[in-house]
C-alpha cells in the first residue's frame, strides 16, 4: 500500500517548487506548465495550483501556458506626466458624463485623475460646473485629495493596503468595501490595449477591483490613452461587461477599433 504524505510534507514540496518556478522566472521571464510538471514529476493540473499560488501573492502573472514576471508599471508622478495633454482630455469627456446626485466609481491612475481634475475644475478647458449631490467612491489617494474638498461632494475612500507606486488601496479589503455600494458611473484605467482587442493590466488585484467597478455601475468606462495602444500587460482585464465604453484621446488602429467593437466596447474619442 502506497503511503500517503503527510500534509506538512505536501507543504514543503510545494513551498520547494515555489522557490525553483520563481527562480526560473528571474532566469528566464517566464515558465510553462509543461517544463515545470516534467521538472518535478508531478501533473500540469499541482503546476497551475503553484502558479495559481504566487499568482495570489503577486509574484507573478498567468498567462495562457504558464507565468511571466509581472512587469513594473511606472509610477503615479511619471505616468502623469507622459502625454498629459492626452489624459486631460480623455478626463474631460468622462467628467461630461457625470450629471447631479450620481454615485461614481474612480479607479486609480493618471488618466482616473485626470477625471477628478476636470471634476473639480482644474483644467482650464473644462468649465462646466461641478454636478450637485455628488458621491465619489475611490481607491486612489490623489483622487480622494483632489474631490474632497469639493462642498457639495461625498467621497469615500476604499480602504485596504496602500501601493506606494500607485497611491492607491488594493486587495481584499478594497474588495470588500466596494461590494457595500451601488453606483451609477465606474470609470477604471488600464494597462495596456492589444492589437486583439483585449484590455490587459500589471497585476491581479488592480485588475480585478476595476473589473468589479465596472460590474457595480450602471454604466462602465475604460479610459485608456494612446500610449496604451499595443502596450502588452500581463493580466486580461476580463469578463468586461457588455456596453463598457473605451474613452481614448485618439482613433485607434482599423484592425484594433475593430477588435475592440467584436469585444462588445464602445470606443469613443475625446477630441
Amino acid at each position: 500500500m502506497t503511503r500517503k504524505p503527510p500534509a506538512s510534507e505536501n507543504r514543503a514540496l510545494a513551498a520547494a517548487r515555489h522557490d525553483a518556478i520563481l527562480v526560473r522566472l528571474g532566469q528566464d521571464g517566464s515558465v510553462s506548465v509543461e517544463a515545470m510538471a516534467d521538472r518535478f514529476g508531478v501533473s500540469r493540473e499541482t503546476i497551475r495550483r503553484d502558479l495559481k499560488a504566487l499568482a495570489e501573492r503577486g509574484r507573478l502573472a498567468i498567462v495562457h501556458g504558464g507565468a511571466t514576471r509581472c512587469a513594473d508599471e511606472p509610477v503615479l508622478a511619471i505616468r502623469e506626466r507622459d502625454n498629459a495633454a492626452g489624459k486631460a482630455a480623455i478626463g474631460r469627456v468622462a467628467a461630461g458624463l457625470v450629471e447631479d446626485g450620481m454615485v461614481v466609481l474612480l479607479d486609480s491612475g493618471a488618466t482616473t485623475l485626470a477625471v477628478a481634475n476636470a471634476l473639480a475644475g482644474h483644467d482650464p478647458l473644462f468649465t462646466r460646473p461641478v454636478p450637485r449631490g455628488l458621491t465619489i467612491c475611490t481607491n486612489s489617494l490623489p483622487v480622494g485629495l483632489v474631490l474632497c474638498r469639493l462642498a457639495g461632494v461625498r467621497v469615500h475612500v476604499l480602504g485596504g493596503e496602500v501601493e506606494g507606486a500607485d497611491e492607491a488601496a488594493f486587495g481584499i479589503d478594497a474588495l470588500a468595501a466596494l461590494a457595500r455600494f451601488r453606483a451609477d458611473l465606474a470609470f477604471v484605467g488600464a494597462g495596456g490595449i492589444a492589437p486583439s482587442g483585449e484590455i490587459t493590466d500589471f497585476a491581479p488585484f488592480p485588475t480585478e477591483l476595476r473589473i468589479r467597478m465596472l460590474t457595480a455601475a450602471e454604466r462602465g468606462y475604460v479610459v485608456a490613452d494612446r500610449t496604451k495602444f499595443g502596450r502588452m500587460t500581463p493580466i486580461r482585464l476580463t469578463p468586461i461587461p457588455a456596453g463598457t465604453g473605451l474613452i481614448v484621446d485618439a482613433e485607434p488602429p482599423a484592425p484594433m477599433r475593430e477588435a475592440l467593437t467584436a469585444r462588445g466596447l464602445t470606443v469613443i474619442v475625446a477630441p
